[in-house]
């Protein structure tokens, strides 16, 4: 039921924390706190937000190095990194769990979920002239029956990402050496890989689309680049069978006029129409993108 992480009943204890004490008749909360690695009780009296402390990482963010791409052109040292991040994630994605609810739980919140599907369609203006209601309302219709078919893949539940996009890349370079670090690790630990692959592949479709109608040239490079090195390493070709609607979540992100509003209408409609046609394929046809933008 979505508890089965301490994170989970940690918000649990703050909700109940942060309200209890406003209802008539309902016992007062003193305090919020937690057991630490040696079982001491370590309480929290007063909270008002919670943060988290990282170490500081050098690097610059790797969307940089798609815009210098977009002005001045691929070289060697791009489609080197393109294979780097896909022999990564199939080092990560090798970490396999036993757990069908689990996967089963992230399936329901791609689709469910406020920073997900449903909830980035509600973030968009509504009516939106570009993708009216009765277009959302069928894209919602066909990610429900993609739900049902996903049902039978709780075998992939692998490590994760979960949000492994250009802005969340820190590229560090030595001289000629060149290695990246990864930022803001999201929506939990297991999941399906196709998530991870979804966020990238399409990244380098966005960036490709400025000034085109189609995918191609140096960013269809990077795009094959990256998925012919996944897929080899991997074999997974059963991928292609479940990143459809991972790739509806994406493209709703990265379309959004509220995260990106400085898209050209042209590569903003390319989006949204991907969007539709990449749910009424059985497997991805990921060599030919293009199929989906017409």
């Amino acid at each position: 039921y979505g508890h089965q992480f301490y994170w989970d009943r940690a918000a649990i204890l703050m909700f109940q924390h942060a309200t209890s004490g406003e209802m008539e008749k309902h016992v007062r909360p003193m305090a919020l706190g937690y057991f630490d690695e040696d079982d001491n009780l370590v309480p929290v009296a007063r909270p008002r937000e919670f943060f988290i402390v990282t170490e500081m990482a050098p690097g610059y963010d790797y969307y940089l190095d798609l815009a210098r791409i977009q002005k001045t052109g691929l070289e060697s040292k791009d489609l080197a990194m393109a294979r780097e991040f896909a022999l990564w994630l199939a080092r990560v994605h090798s970490a396999k769990k036993d757990d069908a609810d689990l996967y089963l739980r992230r399936i329901r919140n791609l689709i469910g979920a406020s920073e997900c599907i449903f909830g980035l369609v509600d973030a968009y203006p509504h009516p939106y002239e570009l993708f009216p209601p009765e277009r959302f309302c069928a894209l919602e219709k066909r990610v429900v029956d993609w739900r049902w078919k996903l049902r039978s893949f709780t075998h992939r539940l692998s490590d994760v990402h979960g949000d492994f996009h250009p802005w969340n890349v820190l590229v560090q370079e030595d001289g000629e050496a060149r290695d990246f670090a990864v930022l803001d690790r999201s929506r939990g630990q297991w999941g399906e890989p196709a998530d991870d692959v979804a966020t990238m592949s399409l990244n380098f479709v966005l960036f490709g689309l400025y000034g085109n109608a189609r995918l191609g040239g140096d960013f269809e490079r990077l795009y094959k680049t990256f998925w012919e090195t996944y897929l080899e390493r991997t074999g997974d070709a059963e991928m292609l069978a479940v990143i459809a609607p991972f790739y509806v979540f994406r493209g709703l992100v990265v379309a959004s006029p509220q995260w990106y509003p400085g898209h050209p209408e042209a590569v903003r409609r390319g989006l949204l129409r991907f969007l539709e046609n990449v749910l009424e394929d059985d497997r991805f046809d990921w060599a030919n993108f293009n199929r989906y933008m017409d």
